[in-house]
């Protein structure tokens, strides 16, 4: 797909088209870089500010960060449909002997975690941005502080939605050890960023509303 190539326009397109990737899956991790994008463009609104100049340095920091992660979630927006192709690859193969279907169907499993695991990095990665989010919420430019809510509701959105693709994926996986070790991850993920975005967004409404 090479996303960051592309125009949002070509994206979309690509995304309506009845092709199943690019899908859910990497709209996931657009929506984490969208929210580390607008992270970064508070800070870059705060930091040479003189009324915020004690946080100068810490913006600095944060900005650095939430650029990391944009283009790391615009890695994995790519990186999502390379693995559903990889999937969809696998269930392709031949399957006109014993050996073959093994063979395919290690394949698939294979594939499928690997599938999987794209879209928890995706949550990982994003309980980091709503902790960048966090910070500017609180500390950066009050005219901005829209703008975080809004980089936090975006990234807590890409965690949820790469939840349903982790789930759907383990679904169709035989190792009951990997499916019960990821959903626990999964479970675990979701509480702490429900919990982190519920708290930036308390941030800004009483900032907004001060």
């Amino acid at each position: 797909m090479n996303l960051p190539n592309k125009t949002l326009a070509s994206f979309l397109d690509d995304l309506a088209s009845a092709s199943p990737a690019p899908g859910g899956g990497s709209v996931a991790a657009f929506a984490g870089a969208l929210g580390s994008a607008l992270a970064a463009m508070v800070c870059r609104l705060t930091i040479g500010k003189k009324k915020y100049a004690e946080v100068g340095e810490e913006m600095e920091a944060v900005l650095m960060m939430a650029e990391d992660l944009r283009a790391k979630f615009t890695r994995l927006a790519d990186t999502d449909t390379e693995a559903f192709n990889k999937v969809m690859d696998a269930y392709s193969l031949p399957k006109d002997s014993d050996d073959r279907k093994a063979l395919r169907n290690a394949a698939i499993q294979t594939a499928t975690k690997e599938a999987a695991l794209v879209p928890l990095e995706c949550m990982k990665h994003g309980i980091d941005a709503l902790a960048l989010a966090r910070t500017v919420a609180g500390k950066g430019n009050l005219n901005s502080v829209s703008d975080a809510g809004v980089s936090a509701l975006m990234i807590g959105a890409g965690i949820e939605a790469a939840a349903l693709n982790v789930k759907i994926n383990l679904t169709g996986i035989t190792d009951t050890d990997f499916v019960e070790w990821k959903s626990s991850e999964v479970a675990s993920i979701l509480r702490t960023g429900r919990e982190a975005a519920g708290e930036i967004l308390s941030i800004v409404e009483g900032k907004i509303s001060a």
